[in-house]
């Protein structure tokens, strides 16, 4: 019989994320202090167990993440990906890459757009868009003297956000697989325009590069990129390799870049469908809804990386030998996130055996009543609380989704509202926990350092999440998507113009444009 803890649907089964994230945040040091969030846990579950502990931590927490079939499937994709990426530096397309866009992309504005609409583009899986867009980008984003910290964000701002308003995705899937007994696809399509924060978070992104300003922490990266060449400010493991595709090839050709990316998105593309069961003769968008998106990214980039061996072998430009140099140069660039991932999914195994997820059903099913009309803003922030602290928006999903629907049985009228708000606030605490699987990839796919990432993220997509929680109120009370759609833009909108006149906001400086001219010339 499986042991059920003291603690079990408690208070206490939120502390060990609490002790993760805040250790993060004050150290700076990840890994230990995911680790010290996972020991929390097992000594919460086991007691003064001391041989409890340990195999909780050990087997129930890290042998077990290490062990699950998902999991390993995306930690298979992330070595591939780092071999092709090691690939592409080596054959020098990434660097053909960056000259190219020299000539074609001539501001700072058009780098970080170029970035935005790439990521926008590749909506089919968050995964797969923060570690290609990032490898694709950051020769263009360096050149711009835009920082790692900067690129981190506009991945991560499009990534999750642009996959949770995306009907063809893996998060489409998803969340059509929690809603039990309706049409899962009809429902999330619907929810889109309530979609609150995936939609003001676009406007945001947009906004802060047409207005040509940071604030907050980001401020101190954007300074020291433009004014003194440093695109880090902070150094770690993922900075120690971000030389790679200046020391590639000078023989390289942008279809050397081109070919292999096209064929890693279509391969993953077929690898999703596949696994739904497209091939067999099920509907395309059924096909997605029922994918396994570990064992489709997985096939799809393994397909790919052998396309890409044979490509640059009949090129001439990459030797076999070199090509396989680059299968521990791979796993060495993803040797951080994986570290990290793999704590993070250990850290969430702990806080599942202290019954996390049964104290927030606790809390929510207890809502309702004449307080319908706010239900949309409260389950949005219960979600923003427990995606952030569990560092999982699927499990949120999982966990508020079959909630929402029990509370809208009396109010259909309300389900819509409801489903997008559950849905908004998973991928808010997906954004900007320190131990999002997301947020996590997105810091490897920028080269960033991780709490960098996570310390200038944080400030932005809390003003977004601040005014989508105003709309889900006013949601509540109108019958319509537009009207708080509208009315949370024009917040958000006022409020970036009121910060933006603030004297610690940072403004791209005029010589900055002078310098890009100068690049071109």
């Amino acid at each position: 019989m499986e042991n059920v803890p003291a603690l079990y649907a408690t208070a206490w089964a939120v502390l060990p994320p609490i002790v993760a994230i805040g250790l993060a945040l004050i150290t700076k040091e990840v890994y230990s202090s995911l680790f010290l969030g996972i020991v929390t846990g097992g000594i919460l579950y086991a007691g003064a167990d001391f041989t409890g502990v340990l195999n909780h931590v050990l087997n129930d927490g890290i042998v077990a993440s290490l062990t699950d079939s998902y999991n390993i499937g995306i930690l298979i994709f992330l070595v591939i990906l780092g071999m092709i990426v090691a690939m592409l530096n080596l054959s020098g397309g990434s660097k053909a890459f960056g000259n190219w866009a020299l000539r074609k992309v001539r501001t700072r504005v058009a780098a970080s757009l170029a970035t935005v609409i790439l990521g926008m583009l590749i909506f089919v899986d968050d995964y797969f868009n923060c570690l290609t867009v990032g490898s694709v980008m950051k020769p263009v984003t360096d050149n711009f003297k835009i920082s790692r910290a900067k690129l981190a964000y506009i991945i991560d701002s499009t990534a999750a956000p642009v996959c949770i308003i995306a009907p063809i995705s893996s998060w489409a899937a998803a969340v059509s697989g929690f809603v039990e007994g309706q049409n899962g696809i009809a429902i999330f399509i619907r929810s889109i325009p309530y979609n609150f924060y995936a939609l003001f978070t676009l406007v945001m992104v947009f906004s802060l590069i047409f207005m040509k300003f940071d604030f907050s922490n980001m401020v101190e990266y954007e300074r020291n990129a433009i004014e003194n060449g440093d695109l880090f400010t902070v150094s770690g493991p993922n900075a120690d390799a971000a030389e790679a595709a200046e020391l590639g090839s000078d023989e390289g050709k942008l279809i050397d870049l081109i070919f292999p990316v096209l064929v890693l998105i279509i391969g993953c593309v077929i690898g999703m469908i596949y696994t739904g069961g497209f091939f067999e003769g099920v509907p395309l968008i059924d096909a997605f809804a029922d994918s396994d998106a570990s064992v489709g990214l997985s096939m799809g980039s393994l397909v790919a990386l052998i396309i890409t061996v044979i490509y640059y072998m009949l090129r001439r430009i990459v030797t076999f030998k070199d090509c396989m140099n680059c299968v521990p140069e791979g796993l060495k660039q993803m040797i951080s996130p994986i570290l990290i991932l793999t704590f993070a999914w250990s850290l969430k195994a702990m806080t599942d055996s202290l019954g996390l997820a049964d104290f927030v059903k606790k809390i929510v099913t207890s809502l309702g009543g004449d307080a319908m009309a706010f239900i949309p803003a409260v389950l949005f922030l219960i979600a923003c609380l427990l995606s952030f602290a569990a560092g999982t928006s699927w499990g949120t999903f999982g966990i508020l989704i079959p909630i929402g629907l029990a509370i809208t049985e009396s109010r259909p009228d309300m389900m819509i509202p409801i489903m997008a708000a559950c849905m908004a606030g998973a991928v808010y605490g997906d954004h900007v926990s320190p131990i999002s699987d997301t947020t996590i990839m997105s810091s490897a796919g920028a080269a960033c350092d991780h709490l960098s990432h996570v310390s200038t993220q944080l400030p932005y997509a809390s003003l977004v999440a601040g005014i989508s929680f105003i709309s889900y109120i006013i949601s509540g009370f109108v019958s319509t998507p537009i009207i708080p759609l509208v009315v949370g833009i024009a917040l958000l909108i006022g409020a970036l113009f009121f910060i933006r006149s603030r004297p610690n906001s940072y403004r791209l400086p005029e010589s900055a444009n002078i310098n890009e001219a100068a690049v071109h010339n």
